[in-house]
């Protein structure tokens, strides 16, 4: 059996665009990916609601990717999907792309250190939809243009690091309600692009 960590963000954890809510486990991507996988993989969901990857969150140590994946790293995990960066660009925080590229591989060895490999996963690119709703307050233009670089960059780091990478923009967009967020439908894709592409790469 394969023992695959989700740790991501709120796209990750299964934000509802419209509600708030969380998808249920019939909907969210995680939950799907382990159906579709089957009883030859345990899935982990490990995601969380404005997590950041690589800088330090207003909200603390549980909000913040880097300083909380050591703690919840086991030495029986066979695959890391990392799928942060989102929050990192809010305006409260304005990263630079070479900070985020040194958390990226910071983050990458980490994993590594402890026998498992990585599957980056492309954070989403927003849309203006973002500076319309609930989530004005945290993002701006500033957001939406750094939102576009990052694929490339993880792709570029996938490739550098060895590690595995699915650019989920090339099959999904995010939902108009928000902006920012994922519809039941793209959570469905999502899971099925990921259960080919462990499949395909991972066996």
């Amino acid at each position: 059996m394969l023992n695959i960590l989700c740790f991501g963000d709120s796209n990750t954890f299964g934000y509802v665009p419209k509600t708030g809510e969380r998808y249920d486990a019939n909907t969210r991507w995680t939950s799907v990916l382990q159906r579709v996988l089957g009883e030859n993989y345990n899935i982990i969901e490990a995601g969380c609601n404005n997590r950041t990857g690589f800088v330090d969150s207003i909200d603390g140590k549980a909000l913040t990717g880097y300083k909380l994946l050591p703690e919840i790293l086991e030495k029986n995990l066979d695959i890391v999907i990392i799928a942060l960066g989102t929050n990192d660009i809010q305006k409260f925080y304005y990263p630079s792309i070479d900070m985020i590229e040194k958390g990226l591989y910071s983050m990458i060895k980490y994993v590594k250190s402890v026998g498992a490999r990585v599957i980056l996963i492309s954070p989403p690119i927003l849309n203006e939809d973002v500076l319309k709703g609930n989530f004005a307050f945290q993002f701006d233009e500033k957001s939406i243009e750094q939102s576009k670089i990052l694929p490339d960059l993880y792709q570029m780091i996938a490739n550098k690091t060895g590690c595995g990478f699915v650019n989920l923009n090339k099959h999904v967009s995010v939902s108009s309600q928000d902006g920012l967020h994922y519809s039941p439908e793209s959570h469905s894709v999502i899971a099925k692009v990921l259960a080919d592409y462990i499949k395909l790469n991972f066996a």
